[in-house]
């Protein structure tokens, strides 16, 4: 995993030219470790640091009757203004694309960004809304009833990425 990160990192500072207003903001939750990542990363190459947001969705969720009878909403932080920003949505895995429509609902909520870009760590296909990621960590074809569950050492003990059969919950 570490090795993707580092060509990811690569790939945002080529697309942003320069770290001059660049913000990545982390979907919460395991965007947040890959955003956290990429800055790490960026800062090692670049001797910049570059701020890193978080986004909580919840309530811009186009399913979030069937997620939980009572969702629970975390914080959402910038750590700079959005305006005029260069700013890199990070998220795991993209799948159906409507993770990254509920950010991009949610983000005009704080402010007009100058440029919004995409990085995913998987890309896993089926996509249901016209999205895609401008940088890509790995694609991995999947089938429907498949789950990508991405693990951070610094949440889950452990890097990696697990593909397994998806099972109703009885």
């Amino acid at each position: 995993m570490r090795r993707v990160i580092r060509r990811m990192a690569g790939e945002v500072l080529e697309l942003a030219g320069d770290t001059a207003n660049l913000l990545l903001v982390g979907i919460r939750t395991r965007g947040v470790p890959l955003a956290t990542a990429l800055a790490s990363e960026i800062e090692t190459m670049e001797g910049v640091k570059v701020p890193v947001g978080v986004l909580d969705i919840t309530l811009y969720r186009d399913d979030l009757s069937t997620i939980a009878p009572q969702p629970v909403v975390k914080d959402t932080h910038f750590p700079t203004t959005l305006s005029d920003s260069h700013l890199v949505l990070c998220d795991d895995v993209l799948y159906t694309g409507r993770t990254i429509r509920a950010a991009l609902d949610h983000l005009t909520d704080y402010g007009r960004p100058r440029r919004v870009q995409l990085a995913v760590l998987v890309d896993r296909g089926h996509r249901e809304l016209p999205i895609q990621a401008d940088v890509v960590g790995k694609k991995v074809p999947t089938a429907a009833d498949e789950v990508v569950e991405v693990r951070f050492k610094e949440s889950d003990g452990e890097d990696g990425v697990v593909i397994m059969e998806w099972t109703e919950a009885k």
